[in-house]
């Protein structure tokens, strides 16, 4: 048994990942580290990184991997990771896991889990159109949708392949009530010996 949970979160838009996550990471008594919610922070706070993010995205660009990376090491070296993390949009290429197992390796550690939350296509839409109607999203068009779910599938299924091969991703239902997922999950995760916080 492991009092710690180095753990990773995977799945296309409108999955829960979001949820779950937040879920996972209290019962566990991990962070949830969000590389999203990371840049958000930084563009609002207006620091040097915030800029430089700025910048990427007005160009339409992605954040490069090796900044990216930097962000997260800088995020995992902080206190309340020492014990485990939940990665929320990192690694999202198979460039980031490279930089993500370096930086572990150097540690001595290695994730412990990937949890995959296998939403149908279909359903994906359903609901990220239903986010849009209530939230008011516009960046939430059929086209802008498709467009996300396909980036998704070419770059997030090689990383799945590589962690694959460790025999660590368990892969979870993500249909049906909020509660049952979150069940599902800690079932896989118990059965790798990995115990809720106390």
């Amino acid at each position: 048994m492991t009092a710690s949970a180095r753990l990773l979160i995977v799945g296309p838009q409108g999955s829960g990942k979001g949820t779950q996550g937040v879920r996972i990471a209290e019962s566990y008594g991990i962070p949830v580290v969000s590389t999203g919610d990371m840049f958000r922070a930084n563009i609002k706070e207006g620091t040097p990184l915030g800029q430089q993010v700025t910048e990427i995205l007005d160009k339409g660009d992605l954040v490069p991997d090796e900044l990216t990376s930097e962000i997260v090491r800088d995020r995992l070296l902080q206190d309340d990771a020492a014990n485990g993390f939940l990665l929320d949009g990192y690694p999202r290429n198979t460039a980031q896991v490279a930089h993500l197992e370096e930086f572990l390796g150097e540690r001595g550690e290695s994730l412990d889990a990937v949890i995959l939350l296998d939403v149908p296509r279909d359903e994906s839409i359903s609901r990220l159109k239903l986010r849009a109607a209530e939230q008011g999203r516009s960046d939430d068009t059929d086209a802008a949708i498709a467009h996300r779910l396909d980036i998704y599938e070419h770059e997030t299924a090689p990383i799945l392949e590589v962690y694959g091969e460790r025999g660590i991703v368990d892969r979870i239902d993500g249909v049906g009530s909020l509660d049952e997922i979150t069940e599902r999950v800690f079932a896989a995760l118990a059965a790798r010996g990995l115990r809720l916080a106390a």
